[in-house]
């Protein structure tokens, strides 16, 4: 069936719809004396009224002012013609001009191809300008190959390029990435041979003409007038030319930065100077962008400086260039400061201004310096670009302020906003890439414009949030509903629903996924069969998985070596060996060669099951494949130095473990796996040095290394070692678990710590009480002298706003009283008791310590005839308490009578006991 162009009315009928024109906001104010009343509709009443025509007044510049003004393809259409319907208008070439590159803005190829049509019956002459337009006009929409074909219909009709056109092709190639071929068209043009076109390989052959826009052009070239050839035409043709305007020198600088060649860009700059051509803000704008890159910072520097000298005011775009070339180099304050300048060089930021300095602020997670340019941009009466919104909310959401984000969208996000599809994609991304899949979904089915509709992509990515937070079924919801709103799911969102549901353990539904997929006509690559594979295999479906790869293999989808992988690994975790070497054997009939991570998992299969002589020889197998590249990897050495480790072969594993820290490929696992072996041994020693060089070496421990290492430290009875391992453990950010604390208990006790207070710090750390972890440790560093770092951990919960309870209380005295801070202690027991918490044992054996370092024999005496008047009740911990105070103050005497008391009390409280156990046992 033949393509046709149906034939449009060049312009609106007087019935149309559209408002009135009025020509006086398109006459300039010099004008205004004869056209200030003149509108449309009384234009189009003079027709059969008697009142003067006012449009026959108008000269063909004004014409023209009028015709330039209007922006809108019907209203500047309607004008042309109404000019032309007066008897005494002479065809403009000006004016066709004019509309054509409105008509060519707007893409109405119709309306272009008619008023051509018009153009030649009323014998206007196409000129330089006329094909400029054409040709700037089918490049701007997309059509660069058929925009570069009127050069061919210039030739034809004997039409020598002038500077103007010249430059429009070379803006035509160069954003078409042709940047070798503009530059031979220039060379050409220079010398004369602009007619030489044919390495532009420009062929009617190239227009495709199923497209309906390029069969229309096909008839654009059949028609247009000819002008005759005059003599100084073909001359022109043939003189060398040189550059005059600065628009051409402007297009050829960026070209040629474009394409990477800075030195031609540098000499086209230096020409244009030696030809006396000023150059404008454009022209450094461009250099400034060209020379920063290319990593020439400083010459940028120096052509901003140089603008100034040649009296060129920079304009805003200056200084998104340089804010965007700081920001390359991370240099913020420079950023800052550009941005800053633009206000005190009497401007305003633009949008691109905005949006490079949010975004290099949010990069820097830079909060009230974000904020802060949000108030100056909603102050100057302007908007955050939509294009900010997204980027400004990731940084919140990195930052952990998730109320800050939800009220800055909530203002910026409103109903009426106009932020495209993608946009809203990015924000939900934001959230979910958290796991933050409510506020995801808040911003998901949130308030939209009116008519608004979502595309697929952010169905995507809301699936994702989805699948990021593990709902499933909430994932699976919105895939059946997007059809209903008439988004259809594409190879992305299959993919994404079939990660999630292998990833979540239900390989099952992402199974029936698969099949709507194919059934829905895509065609899943092996990637998706490997991730549903591994979700079988992660649930011990074995004959799932193998199900997977028949259907793989039915559909002509090759297995590679990661889906092999999985299988051989499964099967070797399993322990079913005979499979997993059926499906190594098969994978080489296939061609492909087993590689270290598949023959690593076999490996792993016979350790886990203690298979020495199979291990082994698969071993021998990757040191012979991996024998250029450096042998086996640490993973693999690692599981075979494990499995000699479990069987005790200390030899053996001594070698592997030299080998891998002469390689410098020893990593955390290696240690660790030599300190268990050394602990096990009881070669406590060994151990510590290996530990030793493990920490010189800058490895991250992690708990379950250090707690090993603890537990050498105590058998040998070095509690000294012990603690300072314990403030390496809190130097590197490695926080203590449960097994830790068991053993930090243990060295309290053989530090002496009260049987009271032992009691108190485990239970309040069985009961989960806060702040408690800090007392016990605070406790240990004070009893081996580590008391800065104890009283840090005092001070973090004691300046907290949360209520201390009395175990939290009696560290801190005595941490401090330790410490020295004497009148610190005893400030403390007084915010105690004003607090209404009773003083225990604890806190009085606390106190004595505190008086007995501080010479108050005073507050010694007063708790001592507490527990002599019975107010006290005394116990071993508070009599040794009393001793000790005693004779930290020089009063041997009465630490002797407070011993002999002691005797005295606590061997009459025994018998009582005694005797009321003999009474109470009959037997």
């Amino acid at each position: 069936m033949a393509l046709q162009c149906r034939n449009f009315p060049l312009w609106p009928p007087k019935t149309s719809r559209f408002p009135p024109l009025s020509y006086e906001s398109a006459i300039p104010s010099s004008l205004s004396s004869t056209s200030r009343s003149i509108s449309l509709s009384k234009t189009s009443s003079s027709i059969t009224s008697s009142t003067p025509d006012p449009i026959s007044h108008l000269t063909p510049k004004q014409q023209t002012i009028i015709l330039t003004r209007l922006s809108d393809w019907r209203e500047s259409l309607r004008t042309l013609y109404e000019f032309k319907s007066r008897p005494d208008y002479q065809p403009n070439p000006v004016h066709y001009n004019i509309v054509l590159r409105t008509l060519g803005l707007a893409r109405k190829w119709d309306q272009l191809r008619l008023l051509w049509i018009d153009m030649a019956k009323e014998g206007v002459f196409p000129t330089n300008t006329t094909y400029a337009t054409l040709i700037d006009v089918f490049s701007k929409a997309g059509m660069v190959r058929e925009a570069l074909l009127w050069l061919k219909h210039m030739k034809s009709r004997g039409i020598v390029p002038d500077e103007v056109t010249m430059s429009t092709v070379l803006c035509a190639l160069k954003n078409l990435g042709e940047f070798d071929m503009a530059v031979k068209y220039f060379n050409n043009w220079c010398l004369g041979r602009d007619g030489e076109l044919d390495f532009l390989e420009l062929d009617y052959s190239s227009v495709d003409v199923v497209n309906p826009t390029s069969f229309l052009l096909s008839e654009l070239f059949k028609t247009g007038c000819r002008a005759p050839i005059s003599a100084n035409d073909k001359s022109q043709g043939d003189l060398p030319r040189k550059l005059r305007l600065i628009s051409t020198y402007n297009t050829l600088i960026d070209l040629f930065g474009k394409a990477g060649r800075l030195k031609e860009a540098s000499d086209t700059f230096g020409a244009m100077l030696d030809a006396g051509v000023k150059p404008d803000s454009f022209t450094f704008n461009t250099m400034i962008n060209i020379c920063a890159s290319n990593g020439n910072l400083d010459e940028a520097e120096q052509l901003f400086d140089k603008m100034a000298e040649r009296g060129v005011t920079p304009d805003v775009i200056t200084f998104n260039v340089l804010m965007t070339m700081h920001g390359s180099m991370g240099d913020i304050k420079a950023v800052l400061s550009s941005y800053e300048r633009i206000r005190l060089s009497g401007l305003e930021p633009d949008t691109v201004s905005h949006r490079i300095v949010l975004r290099l602020l949010c990069e820097k997670q830079m909060v009230r310096q974000v904020e802060k340019v949000i108030n100056g941009i909603l102050d100057s009466g302007s908007f955050v670009n939509e294009e900010s919104i997204p980027i400004i909310t990731k940084m919140y959401v990195d930052f952990g302020l998730i109320h800050r984000a939800n009220k800055f969208l909530k203002k910026h996000c409103s109903g009426e906003s106009k932020i495209s599809s993608r946009n809203y994609a990015a924000i939900i991304d934001a959230y979910g890439e958290k796991g933050l899949w409510k506020e995801a979904e808040a911003v998901f089915y949130g308030e939209r414009e009116i008519g608004y509709r979502r595309d697929i992509v952010e169905y995507n990515i809301m699936i994702k949030a989805y699948g990021l937070g593990r709902q499933c079924e909430k994932a699976f919801s919105l895939y059946e509903t997007m059809k209903r709103c008439g988004v259809w799911p594409d190879e992305c969102t299959f993919n994404t629903l079939i990660h999630m549901f292998s990833v979540c353990g239900l390989p099952g539904k992402a199974h029936y996924l698969l099949n709507r997929m194919r059934n829905n006509g895509f065609k899943p690559g092996w990637q998706i069969y490997s991730v549903l594979m591994e979700g079988y295999s992660k649930k011990g479906s074995f004959l799932e998985a193998v199900e997977v790869l028949d259907e793989m293999n039915n559909l002509g989808v090759r297995a590679n070596e990661i889906v092999y992988g999985l299988l051989i690994d499964m099967f070797a975790e399993l322990g079913k060996f005979d499979e997993a070497l059926y499906y190594l054997n098969q994978m080489q009939e296939n061609g492909l060669e087993p590689n270290k991570v598949m023959l690593t998992s076999l490996i792993k299969g016979y350790a886990k099951s203690n298979l020495l002589k199979e291990a082994e020889e698969v071993y021998l197998q990757i040191e012979r494949i991996g024998s250029e590249d450096g042998g086996p990897d640490t993973i693999t050495s690692n599981c075979m130095l494990n499995l000699y480790a479990n069987l005790g072969m200390i030899m053996e594993a001594t070698h592997i473990f030299d080998e891998l820290r002469r390689k410098c490929k020893a990593d955390r696992a290696s240690y660790t796996i030599m300190i268990n072996l050394y602990e096990t041994l009881n070669m406590l020693d060994k151990a510590t040095m290996i530990f030793e060089e493990f920490c010189k070496l800058g490895l991250d421990p992690d708990v379950t290394l250090v707690n090993e290492i603890m537990v050498c430290y105590v058998a040998k009875g070095d509690i000294r070692g012990f603690v300072d391992l314990l403030k390496y453990m809190l130097d590197n950010k490695v926080f203590p678990d449960d097994m830790t604390y068991s053993h930090v208990f243990k060295a309290l006790k053989k530090a002496g710590l009260s049987y009271e207070m032992m009691m108190q710090l485990e239970k309040s750390y069985r009961d989960r009480n806060q702040y408690v972890q800090n007392a016990i440790l605070a406790s240990l560093f004070s009893v081996y002298g580590m008391h800065k770092l104890a009283l840090d951990l005092c001070k973090s919960y004691l300046i907290s706003d949360s209520k201390l309870d009395l175990v939290l209380y009696n560290v801190a005295i005595r941490v401090f009283g330790s410490a020295g801070h004497v009148s610190k202690a005893m400030n403390l027991f007084t915010k105690m008791s004003d607090e209404g918490i009773e003083p225990d044992t604890v806190t009085y054996v606390n106190l004595l310590f505190c008086y007995g370092k501080s010479d108050m024999v005073a507050g010694v005496r007063r708790i001592h005839d507490l527990v002599k008047e019975g107010d006290i009740g005394a116990n071993e911990s508070l009599y040794k308490a009393l001793i000790e105070a005693y004779r930290d103050l020089g009063r041997t005497d009465l630490a002797e009578s407070a011993e002999s008391e002691m005797r005295f009390v606590l061997f009459s409280d025994e018998e009582s006991d005694f005797e009321a156990t003999e009474i109470e046992d009959p037997l």
